[in-house]
């Protein structure tokens, strides 16, 4: 299952950004356990804990409803989409 929309459009400006470039590997359980923690550490989640088969429960407010990862990439994935619109160059709009 997808993140829910409310974290995929939190960082959504209106802005045009380029794409990303195509993943050479599958992301890892240890890279995504990296990248909840960042996520959390910056309240961008409220929480994520791994299963024991490999699914991810991740909470996206206090109050809110927890969502099932299948995996590693539906954790990196997103992760990723954020660094890239956040490190992506924005036009001047002066």
């Amino acid at each position: 299952m997808a993140l829910p929309l409310c974290w995929a459009t939190h960082f959504q400006g209106g802005i045009t950004i380029a794409p990303r470039t195509a993943r050479s590997s599958a992301p890892t359980t240890a890279e995504a356990s990296a990248w909840v923690d960042v996520l959390v550490r910056h309240r961008l989640l409220q929480a994520a804990v791994l299963g024991p088969t490999g699914r991810w429960l991740v909470q996206h407010q206090r109050d809110g409803p927890a969502f099932v990862l299948a995996g590693a990439a539906d954790v990196v994935e997103p992760a990723a989409t954020i660094q890239h619109r956040i490190r992506t160059p924005r036009p001047s709009t002066r």
